[in-house]
This record gives C-alpha cells, sequence and structure tokens, in this order.
C-alpha cells in the first residue's frame, strides 16, 4: 500500500466516522470500530490490488468489522442472557425495609468506587430499570448486571469493614452508631 493511498485514507477519518456513527450510535464504539478497521486494511494492504479502488476496498474493510461488532455483540447478549437470573439485583420493597437500617450506610456508599455509587443509587435505591441504566450509562445490560453486582459486594465490604458482625446480619437492629467505624 503506497504513501499516497494511507495519507488518502486518514484524510478521510471524518467520513469513516460519521458512516461509523450513524450505524452504532455511539461515537466511543465508532472510534474503536474505525481503530480496528484500520489495523486490519494494514494487515491486508496487500489484498489492494488497485490504488483507485482504494475507497471501495476500505469502506469493504469497514462495513465488514461493523459487522463483526454486531455479531460480538450478539453473542454477549446471548451469553448474559443465561447468567441475567442470577445477576439481576433481588429487590425489597421500601415497606419491607426495618426503619432501623444500619446508619453507616451512606458513609459506606461514599467510600465505594463512584461508577458503584452511582449504579448502586440509581438502580437499587431510584429503582430504575437495569437495562434503562445501562442504555443511560452507554454500556450493555450484561455490563450492568456485572457492574451491580460487582458494586453491592463492594458495599458488603465496606458495611463489614465499618460495621462488624452487625453487617452480618444485614444490618437489621443496627447497633452501629453513624460515622463511626467499627472493627
Amino acid at each position: 500500500m503506497s504513501s499516497r493511498v494511507i495519507v488518502s485514507l486518514t484524510d478521510q477519518r471524518r467520513r469513516f466516522l460519521a458512516f461509523l456513527e450513524r450505524r452504532v450510535h455511539d461515537r466511543a464504539a465508532a472510534e474503536d470500530i474505525l481503530q480496528t478497521a484500520y489495523t486490519r486494511a494494514i494487515l491486508q494492504a496487500d489484498t489492494l490490488k488497485d490504488e483507485d479502488s482504494a475507497n471501495a476496498w476500505f469502506f469493504r474493510i469497514l462495513r465488514n468489522t461493523l459487522t463483526d461488532y454486531y455479531r460480538h455483540h450478539q453473542v454477549e447478549a446471548r451469553a448474559f442472557v443465561s447468567w441475567q437470573p442470577e445477576m439481576e439485583p433481588q429487590t425489597s420493597t421500601p415497606d419491607l425495609v426495618p426503619p432501623n437500617t444500619c446508619g453507616c450506610m451512606g458513609d459506606a456508599l461514599d467510600e465505594i468506587h463512584p461508577a458503584y455509587r452511582e449504579i448502586l443509587y440509581k438502580v437499587d435505591l431510584a429503582e430504575v430499570p437495569l437495562n434503562s441504566f445501562a442504555h443511560q450509562a452507554g454500556i450493555t445490560t450484561g455490563n450492568a448486571a456485572v457492574r451491580a453486582h460487582r458494586a453491592r459486594t463492594a458495599l458488603r465490604k465496606q458495611l463489614l469493614y465499618r460495621c462488624g458482625s452487625c453487617a452480618e446480619t444485614n444490618c437489621h437492629d443496627c447497633t452501629c452508631r453513624p460515622n463511626s467505624v467499627h472493627r
């Protein structure tokens, strides 16, 4: 592949990116797909027979890369469907939560990773459906389910650190003092 073709393809980056963004509706995903297509073009440079048809050749690589992207996401979605019942949060109605739930909960939430805190606030406290959260966050539902599971695990660890044995009983009838660390 000549340097003229390389310059031509890189000069059209905006055009290629716009093509992808119209199809995936996500700039970051479009950027990833374009970078993968550029890499594939370099690796398949010997398949370019006529430099005058470089645009058509690259668009073919671009479309194939886009197809692979969609296939990958379909496989990922199918894989997480079987795990979804295990990863879905067990919800409880606010009426069933004891009025004397641990006062350390707010401090424990402040100590975990911001992405984990966000999903717990939105999905568990604001009761935003997991798939809606995933769409808003620009991630797959499976990724959101994994993030929610990890967030709950991180919160559980923080509560165990703060409240000790009280947290092992889900902090019902909590004897902890808010804003204090217990061991």
